[in-house]
């Protein structure tokens, strides 16, 4: 199969489904999709990072050797949503390598505060800085305050579910119980 010409043939979600099925749990597959999810034109590469996101579902442990140049990719200019939607969706259900995550906690602050950044990039970015407070409490009073600007100012549901269980975890890390 030429992965190229799959991902551009059919935009669906069941397409993209049947496309992470093939990548599966194949090394190879999966370097070329990412080679894809780096290197291509933009429609590519927003197609490419939705069927990355499905395989860092089934086989997050396969994604560990191209977490740093995905990581890297979410601080080029002009990159698709789709880019960090699904690099930090990826990151939202692993451990962040220690050598990431300093660049990762970089990305998830910045996301926080854009005020043009889309909904499910925040909500992630939430997820992944609520975790790696437990590694670096210092972060949590900024995280916090972040997440109450969100609420004050009419956060959408999305927003206030996640930004609310954030807090929550928070807390409960404040009073010395790890979650």
């Amino acid at each position: 199969m030429e992965l190229r010409d799959e991902i551009l043939r059919e935009n669906s979600k069941e397409h993209t489904e049947a496309l992470a099925a093939w990548v599966g749990g194949n090394p190879k597959r999966l370097a070329q999709l990412v080679d894809l999810f780096l290197h291509d034109e933009y429609r590519v590469v927003q197609r490419a990072a939705w069927i990355l996101s499905y395989v860092g579902d089934k086989h997050p442990r396969l994604m560990a050797p191209h977490l740093a140049a995905m990581v890297d990719r979410m601080g080029h200019p002009g990159i698709p949503v789709a880019v960090k939607r699904n690099v930090v969706r990826i990151l939202r259900d692993m451990p962040v390598p220690e050598d990431l995550q300093g660049p990762v906690m970089n990305f998830c602050f910045q996301f926080l505060e854009d005020p043009k950044e889309t909904v499910a990039v925040k909500a992630f970015s939430m997820t992944i800085l609520g975790r790696l407070a437990k590694i670096y409490p210092d972060i949590r009073n900024e995280i916090v305050m972040l997440i109450e600007d969100h609420l004050r100012e009419g956060a959408t549901p999305g927003i206030r579910s996640r930004g609310m269980k954030t807090l929550k975890e928070l807390a409960a890390l404040k009073n010395g119980k790890v979650t």
